[in-house]
């Protein structure tokens, strides 16, 4: 059997060779998870004994990250907003750059019981965190890919939420009334090159067109067709590409009031 400290120096080496950036420390968290033990324990008793079950299920989760696997795919989980979210290959793994829409969500002057949208919910965590922080409220997830429902589904339940979880192109068919729009959006340009874990990634996630706006610009013109628009639409982008979704949304009645990092908020006019 071997121990923890020899173990811990083998896997790292063998991501490193991998060209894994984060080498050590994701070996750190694999362990973390196979003896559910702390990071400080696991490096303060390096004489600790693995059992060849553990070293097995170790080995297949090393080799599945040295292949530039999402470590949240090999664990099953990842964090957002300080909460745990489950996900998999079905489902892109939530940025902390989301977490931003999160904070100036709950910033903005909203009617008491708001009616919110996330809409490309994925894996349901900015819908999810949006009705754990603003409460009561009624939040509704939209997503165009049946798999990525499954997932979100189960954070609904493991959250012990009862949201509207449904299956739509953006906004499509819809003539419910919101209050707000949370929209995290595929926004990759098409011919951008994406890392090597991005690409284990679903790519109708990922890609929003020739210049990553094309799907937002569907979204802001269904709004334009509902009677009472959402008094504000939150987005993600990247930064160079803030002006362009400002004239979109422009075009459709909305006006920016304030944006951070990757994050704009647009207000009816």
């Amino acid at each position: 059997m071997k121990n923890v400290g020899l173990t811990l120096a083998q896997a790292t080496s063998e991501l490193e060779k991998a060209g894994i950036g984060s080498a050590r420390l994701d070996a750190l968290i694999l362990l973390e998870d196979l003896l559910r033990r702390e990071r400080s324990y696991i490096l303060a008793h390096p004489e600790i004994k693995l059992t060849s079950s553990q070293l097995k299920k170790l080995q297949v989760q090393i080799e599945r990250r040295a292949s530039h696997e999402p470590l949240s795919y090999i664990r099953g989980f990842t964090e957002f907003y300080g909460r745990k979210f489950k996900v998999n290959k079905h489902v892109l793994e939530p940025r902390p750059e989301s977490e931003t829409m999160i904070e100036l969500l709950k910033k903005l002057k909203l009617p008491y019981d708001p009616a919110m949208a996330d809409i490309g919910t994925g894996c349901g965590a900015i819908g999810i965190t949006a009705a754990l922080e603003i409460h009561p409220s009624n939040v509704d997830l939209y997503d165009i890919d049946s798999s990525a429902l499954a997932v979100a589904r189960n954070n609904e339940h493991m959250h012990e939420l009862k949201l509207g979880i449904h299956k739509r192109d953006l906004l499509n068919r819809v003539s419910v009334s919101y209050d707000v729009i949370l929209a995290n959006l595929p926004y990759v340009p098409t011919t951008w090159k994406i890392n090597e874990a991005a690409k284990a990634e679903p790519r109708l996630a990922i890609f929003g067109g020739k210049d990553g706006l094309e799907i937002y610009g569907r979204l802001f013109k269904q709004l334009e067709n509902f009677a009472q628009k959402p008094e504000y639409v939150l987005t993600e982008s990247l930064p160079p590409q803030h002006i362009g979704l400002e004239k979109i949304a422009g075009g459709s009645g909305y006006k920016k009031i304030k944006s951070k990092d990757f994050i704009q908020i647009f207000k009816a006019i």
